[in-house]
């Protein structure tokens, strides 16, 4: 074995010594890379400016919407006697919603009373809708001598109006609360009976076809087969129901009196209040709007068409 000579051992150490150097340098580069990033401001980091401009890019419109709703509502009342502008409706609803579920009497609550009443009737009217539409829709369309049988029955019902239903309701129960409740099943309940009706007929005949070779009983066409193709058709159907229903228990407690959102819309009315019809309007909206959400990311959750 050969030794080393002087200049090789000479070139190797200085070789050691540049490469521990720069690994040093390369060391206290980055973390005075880590120390400039941590002392920088938070609004100049640039995911934090890219989040800022995507949040300022989302919320920019509506707020001009809003700007320009609040002063067109501003010009119009200032013209009228009766129509209170959003400065004196804002005011109102601060006290209205200061103590909103106070009682003084079966005629005089809080608004929150009154959207609970108003919600546990759409609850029950949508709940017996679903109950009774979605598996007459799935008979419907499962079977071509029941679809013939009552669709003509359906086109000559579901266009009649909500409010001349009630009538019927209040002649069958003899009561206000269940005519209401009434009004909300009958109207609530097409949707869901077409669509689902509409689901099953989709069902592509290749799928039965396998059904029918392998002699599958008729509910185990339905739990494997039927059920899992129709579910997004029905809620669906469940989405359009529940905005009609919310709709119809406006108009039907007008009529019916009592409690509710609606009730409460017509006594303020008798009262001349309308910095209270304003606030309620904008309840009824803002309630509809949430059952809308709600219920169309239920429906995109089970959307599986799309994907």
């Amino acid at each position: 074995m050969h030794a080393l000579s002087p200049k090789v051992v000479a070139m190797a150490g200085y070789t050691g010594d540049r490469v521990r150097a720069d690994t040093a340098a390369a060391q206290s580069a980055t973390e005075a890379a880590s120390e400039r990033a941590a002392f920088v401001p938070l609004l100049q980091r640039p995911e934090v400016q890219a989040w800022l401009q995507g949040a300022f890019a989302r919320l920019l419109p509506p707020l001009l919407g809003l700007v320009v709703f609040a002063a067109v509502w501003s010009a119009v009342a200032s013209g009228t006697d009766y129509l209170p502008g959003p400065t004196k409706t804002w005011e109102a609803a601060k006290l209205l919603f200061s103590d909103p579920f106070y009682r003084n009497g079966p005629n005089d609550q809080g608004i929150g009373w009154n959207v609970y009443n108003s919600l546990k009737r759409v609850a029950l009217g949508f709940g017996l809708a679903a109950l009774a539409g979605i598996p007459l829709g799935f008979l419907l369309g499962r079977f071509l001598m029941l679809s013939r049988a009552f669709n003509p029955i359906i086109s000559l019902l579901r266009p009649v109006s909500p409010l001349a239903w009630l009538p019927i309701g209040l002649a069958v129960f003899k009561a206000a609360d269940p005519a209401a409740i009434f009004v909300i099943f009958i109207c609530s309940i097409w949707p869901m009976v077409m669509n689902t009706a509409a689901g099953v007929a989709s069902v592509p005949q290749d799928y039965l076809n396998v059904a029918r070779v392998l002699k599958l009983p008729e509910w185990k066409v339905f739990i494997r087969i039927l059920l899992p193709a129709t579910v997004p058709y029905v809620l669906t159907g469940a989405r359009l129901a529940l905005g009609i229903a919310w709709l119809v228990i406006v108009a039907s407690e007008m009529l019916t009196g009592g409690t509710g959102i609606g009730f409460w819309v017509w006594d303020e009315w008798n009262n001349l209040n309308m910095e209270h019809i304003i606030i309620a309007i904008f309840v009824i909206g803002s309630i509809g709007l949430l059952l809308e959400t709600g219920m169309s990311r239920m429906a995109a959750r089970f959307d599986y068409r799309g994907r």
